[in-house]
């Protein structure tokens, strides 16, 4: 039997144990938080490490801890030079209105089920049995093959900023199983950055804005948001109730009202996205805003906020309205979601993702948007910025994955990609995402009902098999 259709059999063989291992990952609810000392992102993302971290070792394995920022496991070469897998273990939140446990990790109907089955915990598990069975099997690897596992991936990088300051050697070349089929080349730049408006004090008597709330993460399509309005003259709210009725109707939009002590709450449910597809999503925020434009507000700070969002965000996704309408022929349109917004009696504040084309700098996107901000009085605090990447469609690298895809899906027509979505790519020299979704499958990361099938998890298993054994045998 052919070598590597030996690996094959040995994944499948392990099967069993690989859903189990998924099952048990995913039943940790590893979104990262502030934590400390050894637990930097918080008590479940160091379970789900140390969890993996454990079952390695077990396997024999190497492995290496940066103080519980992130780490590695090794599967040592026999020459220098290193190929890494790279992957995280932290989710983002969960969100309602799933149909089953988000951290269940039940097998059902060929799926596992829960949050991080696509978005990573399920490529990872099955690149992980992949280097498994690689080793089951007697193979030698002339550079080691080195899985590195991040931990707020979906938050900061501050975990693989730290690791990569401690880890020593870094690889030579790899992929992360945390994108799209075939092989995605290039990603879009990434900035999330708050804006931030003073709300003055209402004068006299008249509709007050109480607060407002929705979204829960910057790379995420919101599917929640809610305002809390008083009538300061007691006049009720029986115009509001018929305006959404009449909304819900004309609009077919997912809102409702009702009276919350003294005061009003407008509550809209959107559709949740991946924030670099927000048209795969429906704003709730977008939606909730546009509501709230056919309001009176007593407040015109308030009212000036609302038409402000209304007339330079609103329901537009590429930056046309605030300035920065940027766009290549490599990567396309910019892109802009609004993940959350947060008001009280005091400011407005709204947290704002934004992929810009791999031609352009983020100098171009803030100069642009601020030309527009300083007619409105608001302010930009800046969080996260990341550079694009853009690796030529012939490299070797490239080369070799787009080969190892085509043997295993028959697929001779998708073609090397260029991506709004952020990996750990961009983190690392000579790394591109590879997978793990598959041309024509739903996006499912960053939204309830996540799942994997069974069977793609084992295909996904084979393909890192190969693609890892290509990128670090021994040269003939």
């Amino acid at each position: 039997m052919e070598f590597l259709e030996q690996v094959y059999s040995r994944i499948e063989e392990n099967r069993t144990e690989m859903l189990a291992s998924l099952s048990k990952l995913i039943s940790i609810p590893s979104v990262a938080v502030k934590g400390k000392g050894r637990k930097p992102f918080g008590a479940e993302v160091d379970e789900a490490y140390r969890t993996m971290l454990k079952m390695a070792e077990d396997d024999g394995f190497d492995t290496f801890d940066a103080k519980g920022y992130g780490g590695h496991i090794d599967y040592d070469g026999t020459e220098d030079g290193v190929v890494a897998v790279v992957g995280h273990l932290d989710v983002v939140p969960e969100g309602d209105g799933w149909d089953f446990e988000p951290y269940g990790g039940e097998v059902v109907d060929g799926y596992v089920q829960g949050r991080g089955t696509m978005d990573d915990k399920g490529p990872v598990i099955a690149s992980y049995y992949a280097m498994k069975a690689l080793k089951e099997c007697g193979f030698e690897p002339a550079r080691t093959v080195r899985m590195i596992l991040g931990l707020d991936e979906e938050t900061d990088w501050e975990g693989m900023d730290y690791y990569i300051e401690h880890a020593g050697d870094l690889p030579d070349c790899g992929f992360t199983p945390d994108g799209d089929f075939p092989v995605i080349r290039a990603e879009m730049g990434i900035l999330i950055f708050d804006m931030i408006r003073k709300l003055p004090a209402s004068r006299g008597k008249g509709l007050e804005l109480g607060s407002i709330k929705g979204g829960t993460a910057a790379n995420s399509v919101p599917d929640f948001a809610k305002a809390v309005v008083t009538d300061t003259t007691g006049g009720g709210y029986d115009l509001i109730r018929e305006m959404i009725a009449n909304c819900r109707d004309e609009y077919g939009w997912k809102i409702s009202g009702r009276g919350v002590g003294k005061g009003f709450e407008i509550s809209v449910k959107g559709k949740s996205a991946h924030g670099a597809k927000p048209e795969q999503g429906e704003n709730a925020i977008s939606i909730l805003m546009d509501f709230l434009g056919r309001l009176n507000f007593l407040n015109d700070g308030v009212a000036e906020f609302v038409e402000f969002y209304n007339s330079r965000i609103g329901y537009d996704l590429h930056g046309e309205n605030i300035g920065c309408p940027l766009e290549d022929e490599v990567s396309g349109r910019l892109i802009f979601n609004v993940g959350k917004i947060e008001t009280d009696r005091n400011a407005a504040r709204l947290t704002i993702n934004i992929r810009y084309p791999v031609t352009a700098d983020e100098e171009q996107v803030y100069a642009g948007i601020m030309e527009v901000l300083d007619d409105y009085r608001t302010g930009i605090v800046k969080e996260r910025a990341q550079d694009p990447i853009n690796i030529d469609a012939e490299s070797d690298l490239v080369s070799r994955l787009m080969k190892v895809y085509r043997k295993h899906t028959g697929d001779i027509e998708s073609e090397p990609m260029v991506i709004g979505g952020g990996t750990y790519a961009r983190a690392l020299d000579n790394v591109v995402a590879f997978g793990a979704r598959f041309p024509g499958e739903p996006e499912l990361g960053h939204q309830k009902n996540e799942k994997i099938s069974v069977e793609n998890l084992d295909r996904l298993a084979k393909i890192y098999a190969e693609a890892i054994y290509e990128l670090a045998k021994a040269e003939d």
